[in-house]
């Protein structure tokens, strides 16, 4: 057991020699336990070293070593789901010396990427994909007749979606040749692990019974009331020893556990019996988040994930803490919730990252947490919605894009009173372009009775979640990840006027639009360009009026957003001016058509041109390329004391 991160590289010669699968198989089965202790002191160091998820990780070492030294990876296909267990997968497939650049600009990508490694089958962020993704390599292998073996790894939390068992029908319906790895990390669907089950496993997994089973099968396939009765009394003595399997067997798959995920010898042997079937296995193997890391093992929600470890610095007196968002969103909706007996609170597996933990003790009742499952989170809330209850849904931006119909059917066509707080919109850092809440305004704004608010603070997060609540009809507020700008937030539930901007500086000739928090990058520039500044606040409905006075006051407009360029909220001024037939310069600033890569977020603003001095040099530019107009008499040099423009 480890107590502590090692800040020195652990002494690793086994791990060391290998660079690939390839050297793995050609180990000695009685190396894998060390080589499985070696990759985990190795793992606690280099995310120690760089940040990232880190419990799930730790949790399925040995599973990871027993996959790719039974399967021909990568030619035998192997998925993962989410990603988050996914570091030991990259460590033993030839990125082991590359993981000090995990999650940097440039560097190892944070979840399995296709264009990283071949051994990277599927790209992974969302949850409850693998077995989609695995069932269709499945099926393909049997097109072209290359007969690969095809395995499925899915964490019980991303089983809770029903897109799993979508594919799990899918795959039992066609009899596919596929091996899912169903990866119990809390206890959540078995009894605890014992001499008795992982007895029964092995017997379920082994050849002689899959023999017989599928022998008896065609010797009575011709008397049906007997192969009926004898797959009732199969069915019942699994139920009565296995009870986890049922499920799994009435959907058609062949269930064999639950077995300890840390026994290498049992993993090693249960797969080799497995690995060749033609027919869909499932095999539930339990394990324990945070293996080996003490700290993580007993918490184990803590430790998902975990930032850089840094050197102690000296704390500086007096100097007061600035809120993430999301702690400004779990304190008003307790605040809320205490005015209002009616609001319920709703995430989709998100408690601790939307803040809603003191919620969740507070009104233990009017807390639900629909796990994975963001399609049904969505009804859900219009079905409490219906009956003259507010909810409010905790989601995260990249998450929302999951129940986009149910949105738009289910709670926009029928008007329902339904707040989404809207987390980590904008970019969101290392996490890369897979969480990334880029396109939230975008696919938003198109959808009729919904209102948009963008919070340039902290204090009007608070202000505009009053506001969408109070509202009647759905609401969004967007904010982005991590801390606030230190802006005082009142303890008050005031709202808002609808469609309203607010101008925070008054300027000549240039007027910059912002919606959201990047208005601070636009403060730093706003007076040496002279400019007018407006805080939209809202995406819908614009403040027209505001926008009207802008353009005939004004020679140039700039908006500023960070979500997508195309089809953002720029593009709805666009749209109105250009319905209003209002002729002016205007350029839209925003995240561009291509793909963020893992940064920093400061980083990622750079690479967009979102950072103080980016917005300034595009203004700066379209300035120079107007100025050339006769028709437009604005002197860039001459206004702006620029020098070289």
């Amino acid at each position: 057991m480890i107590y502590q991160i090692p800040k020195n590289r652990p002494h690793t010669p086994i791990l060391n020699s290998v660079e690939s699968p390839y050297q793995l198989r050609k180990l000695p089965k009685d190396r894998l336990p060390e080589l499985a202790q070696e990759l985990r002191s190795f793992l606690l160091y280099s995310v120690g070293r760089t940040g990232g998820h880190f419990g799930a990780g730790l949790g399925v070492v040995e599973l990871t070593i027993a996959l790719h030294y039974l399967f021909d990876t990568p030619d035998d296909r192997l998925v993962w789901d989410v990603g988050h267990q996914a570091y030991p997968h990259k460590i033993l497939t030839g990125r082991r010396d590359l993981m000090d650049n995990l999650r940097k600009k440039g560097g190892v990508h944070p979840f399995p990427c296709r264009s990283e490694s071949n051994f990277d089958t599927f790209g992974v962020g969302h949850s409850s994909t693998s077995i989609s993704a695995a069932l269709g390599m499945a099926v393909g292998s049997k097109f072209k007749q290359t007969d690969r073996r095809v395995v499925a790894v899915i964490g019980d939390g991303a089983l809770t979606a029903g897109m799993a068992y979508e594919a799990i029908n899918h795959a039992a319906d066609i009899n596919a040749k596929l091996i899912v790895i169903l990866n119990d990390n809390d206890m959540s669907i078995s009894r605890n692990v014992g001499g008795i089950s992982n007895y029964l496993a092995k017997v379920l997994s082994s050849k002689t019974y899959q023999y017989i089973r599928n022998g008896s099968k065609k010797a009575l396939a011709k008397v049906p009331k007997a192969w009926s009765l004898m797959r009732r009394t199969e069915e019942q003595v699994k139920s009565m020893m296995l009870p986890p399997g049922t499920l799994f067997e009435e959907l058609g798959f062949n269930y064999i556990g639950p077995i300890d995920g840390h026994d290498l010898p049992s993993l090693v042997g249960m797969l080799e019996n497995i690995r060749d079937f033609d027919t869909p296995q499932l095999l539930h193997v339990v394990t324990s988040k945070g293996k080996g890391f003490y700290p993580a093992e007993i918490d184990p929600i803590g430790y998902h994930a975990i930032t850089k470890i840094e050197p102690l610095k000296e704390a500086k007196t007096n100097q007061p803490k600035a809120l993430k968002f999301c702690n400004v969103f779990g304190g008003w909706v307790c605040d809320m919730a205490s005015e209002d007996k009616n609001l319920i609170a709703i995430t989709p597996a998100m408690k601790e990252g939307s803040d809603l933990i003191k919620f969740a003790s507070l009104y233990p009742d009017r807390y639900f947490d629909t796990a994975i499952a963001e399609q049904h989170a969505i009804t859900f809330a219009a079905g409490l919605a219906c009956e003259g209850l507010k909810p409010v849904v905790a989601i995260y931006s990249t998450f929302l894009q999951r129940g986009y119909d149910q949105l738009i059917h289910d709670v926009a066509i029928q008007n329902l009173d339904v707040l989404f707080a809207v987390d980590r919109a904008g970019l969101v850092g290392e996490d890369g372009p897979t969480h990334s809440g880029s396109y939230d305004i975008a696919y938003l704004r198109c959808i009729p009775n919904l209102i948009i608010m963008t919070p340039a603070d902290e204090q009007e997060l608070r202000q505009m979640l009053s506001t969408g609540y109070l509202h009647q009809g759905p609401a969004v507020v967007r904010y982005p990840r991590g801390t606030g700008m230190g802006v005082k937030v009142s303890s008050s539930l005031e709202t808002i006027p609808l469609g309203t901007a607010v101008t925070t500086r008054k300027g000549k000739n240039i007027a910059i639009l912002v919606f959201g928090t990047l208005l601070a990058n636009v403060n730093e520039i706003s007076a040496k360009l002279n400019a007018t500044v407006v805080n939209m606040r809202f995406v819908e409905p614009l403040d027209y009026k505001t926008i009207d006075a802008i353009a005939k006051q004004h020679k140039l407009i700039v908006t500023v957003e960070d979500s997508s360029v195309v089809g953002g909220a720029g593009s709805a001024v666009l749209e109105y001016l250009h319905q209003k037939n209002i002729l002016i310069h205007c350029i839209n600033l925003g995240i561009p058509r291509r793909l963020i890569g893992a940064a920093t977020a400061q980083e990622q603003l750079q690479e967009c041109g979102l950072d103080a001095s980016g917005i300034y040099d595009a203004i700066v530019d379209k300035l120079s390329a107007i100025g050339e107009n006769t028709d437009f008499p604005y002197n860039v040099k001459q206004d702006l004391q620029l020098e070289g423009v």
